[in-house]
């Protein structure tokens, strides 16, 4: 075993015609797993900024996924309702932004994507714990939590929205219980 026939890294060769040892990439090669074609899916801006829709089907399980990644990754600091008042503000970290402000109601879904894969402020990135799929599913899923605090009711169907003012009435503020 100690004397193998073996080629050293950057030594000569006689085998090849160039005398190189180490054969060069064929031009063209990307290493497995980095392709990245999809400029929208894997970093959630467009030409224009930030894109304004999910680049991937939206459905209930994705939904579902998005909220089981946000219990796992987003939850500890921004809450389980988005509101960031998750149990690391409790034990004394800087409490992050509300979902729920209006400045964050407003932004493009990309950027809850880009936040996720890049950081921001205090938060660090989650690219290499978070694959893109799930970043989108966690984007979705904020989306989603923004949604059932500040849906119109003109989105309540017809036959719910007695429910909803009952609910109104029984609340001492005056506003459905959240």
């Amino acid at each position: 075993m100690h004397d193998q026939p073996k080629y050293r890294p950057l030594r000569g060769s006689e085998l090849f015609a160039d005398k190189r040892s180490a054969r060069p990439l064929v031009e063209g090669t990307v290493a497995r797993g980095t392709l990245r074609e999809d400029t929208v899916f894997y970093t959630g801006k467009s030409a224009d900024g930030f894109v304004t829709e999910i680049p991937v089907k939206l459905t209930a399980e994705l939904l579902a996924r998005g909220q089981s990644q946000y219990q796992v990754f987003c939850a500890p600091c921004h809450g389980r309702s988005g509101r960031g008042d998750g149990m690391i503000v409790q034990r004394g970290f800087k409490k992050p932004s509300s979902y729920h402000v209006e400045r964050l109601r407003q932004v493009p879904i990309g950027y809850f994507y880009d936040v996720i894969s890049i950081g921001f402020g205090a938060m660090s990135d989650y690219a290499a714990q978070v694959p893109p799929q799930d970043r989108w599913a966690i984007a979705a899923y904020i989306r989603t939590l923004q949604l059932s605090q500040y849906a119109p009711v003109a989105d309540v169907p017809e036959d719910k929205r007695a429910l909803l003012e009952q609910s109104v009435a029984a609340s001492p503020t005056g506003e459905p219980h959240r």
